[in-house]
């Protein structure tokens, strides 16, 4: 395994931290320490602590059971180093050894200890990647979801959370009876102005806990929107043994991303920040522009190529991107739905940006599972496609590549592909009631799950009836009999 011990003989071509690991102290807790996370957040602050070692990040896991116990072992055991694998669309790659990762800590085992950090002048930036579905936003009243049963338990019991926002507000808390300096809550999700989303949500659950709390967070925290961007697949056992094959190294934790990163960072924070533009993080007043770039071609290109691949039977990213009938409807959608309808931030152009879209896809290296990417659809439907489904009803364009969408969407949700395999799919904020609509064998009844209400106060008349015409097709005929002409 990698330790601050092994760092000293690491294999031939593995860059080692530019920096004293042990002379890192923590100036960040994240929650969510995912492979995202790893190879962007992390990785950003990485190349900054040679600078300033003062921003050393804590990592905590929320959830509980023998897979986080081990994840939190593991962490412990390498002393929270790992390798990051770089592969470029040729093949070249590149090994380093991450170091930003300072700590670990498993929530539910040692409650204490996390509010202990979030109390910690130190500490001056609280960040998540906890999913697009993970904010406890209410889609039919666009408010904090007051009625979860986790947030009602944490309201009950403020000083012993369970949730991220029990957690952050309670730590706040401490802050502010302590004289102490509010922190930065940075969201690194994928959401449309995640730092609005944040704001929200930590404020919703602020206010039903306790409103002068909630009044001294508004008056002193900060809620940086920010734009992230990596391709990081998850990392199969396979995966494993080839990347510690390649690298030469012995790793429990290593980890594969493409080369390209982006970040995008609104430059408001409470207690100051690192020098994230030394790391390449594009630092802006606003950004919106790059979101609505990002969200709308990068990640909705994602699940418009993944939901039918899924249904063809594919298994990565690069095999759906590669596949000529996909690849033609992708790039359709992105020519006649997204781009006549999107605004490019300065210095980008959309047809520069599509190309590197449709490369990136194509990097074999990242071994990306298409049923990775289609995960928590729903959520991502309404985050990725919702304006530019808006945009088609509400000028009555062609709805005709939006809805294949919805019926690959749709008909993915089933469970079993044109090869008569059988899947699971992973749709974590559905319930019974939600699983029982996407199982019917009609075609109308799924058109009521929660992923469409985006736009739902639209006339859907004609979308609806595409999606029952073209989902019948699918079934009948197969997926690429169904794609638009």
């Amino acid at each position: 395994m990698i330790t601050r011990e092994t760092l000293k003989s690491l294999p031939s071509g593995v860059k080692a931290p530019p920096y004293n690991v042990a002379d890192v102290k923590p100036g960040i807790v994240h929650f969510g320490v995912g492979n995202f996370f790893r190879a962007h957040q992390a990785f950003y602050i990485d190349k900054i602590l040679k600078d300033d070692p003062n921003w050393g990040i804590v990592g905590v896991g929320l959830t509980d059971g023998e897979r986080s116990e081990k994840k939190a072992k593991q962490f412990k055991e390498q002393d929270c180093l790992y390798s990051l694998t770089e592969t470029a669309p040729s093949g070249e790659s590149e090994v380093r050894i991450i170091g930003a990762l300072r700590d670990y800590l498993l929530a539910p085992a040692d409650p204490e200890a996390v509010l202990k950090r979030l109390a910690d002048p130190s500490i001056r930036i609280v960040s998540m990647t906890i999913t697009e579905g993970g904010y406890n936003i209410d889609e039919s009243t666009g408010e904090f979801d007051l009625k979860n049963p986790a947030v009602q338990k944490d309201l009950k019991n403020p000083e012993k959370p369970s949730t991220v926002f029990g957690y952050v507000v309670e730590g706040l808390r401490r802050r502010r009876d302590a004289g102490v300096k509010a922190f930065t809550v940075m969201s690194c999700d994928n959401l449309r102005h995640n730092g609005h989303v944040a704001h929200k949500a930590f404020l919703g659950y602020a206010k039903a806990r306790d409103p002068e709390l909630a009044k001294w967070i508004e008056e002193n925290a900060a809620f940086p929107n920010g734009m992230v961007d990596r391709i990081t697949p998850s990392v199969s056992a396979s995966a494993h043994k080839k990347l510690n094959e390649d690298s030469g190294l012995d790793d429990d934790l290593p980890l594969v991303a493409e080369d390209f990163t982006q970040w995008v960072l609104e430059d408001n924070f409470a207690d100051g920040r690192p020098p994230l533009e030394k790391a390449g993080v594009q630092l802006v007043d606003d950004v919106t522009d790059y979101e609505h770039v990002k969200i709308r071609m990068l990640n909705a290109s994602h699940i418009t190529v993944c939901f039918p691949g899924i249904l063809v039977g594919h298994e990565y990213v690069d095999e759906a991107v590669n596949d000529k009938e996909l690849r033609s409807n992708l790039e359709n959608y992105l020519n006649k739905d997204v781009i006549p309808t999107l605004k490019a931030p300065p210095g980008m152009t959309l047809e520069g940006y599509r190309d590197s879209v449709i490369s990136r896809f194509s990097n074999r290296a990242m071994g990306d599972q298409v049923l990775r990417v289609a995960g928590d659809g729903s959520s991502k439907i309404q985050v990725f496609w919702t304006e530019t489904v808006r945009q088609a009803l509400e000028k009555k364009n062609d709805i005709s590549r939006i809805a294949f969408g919805i019926a690959a969407y749709l008909e993915m949700l089933r469970g079993k592909n044109e090869k008569g395999e059988t899947y699971e799919p992973n749709e974590p904020t559905f319930g019974d009631k939600q699983w029982e609509l996407a199982h019917k064998d009609d075609f109308e009844s799924a058109l009521k799950l929660p992923s469409f209400d985006s736009w739902r106060d639209l006339d859907t008349s004609e979308l609806n009836a595409k999606v029952v015409e073209m989902r019948k097709i699918i079934r009948e005929k197969g997926v690429k009999a169904a794609l638009p002409k």
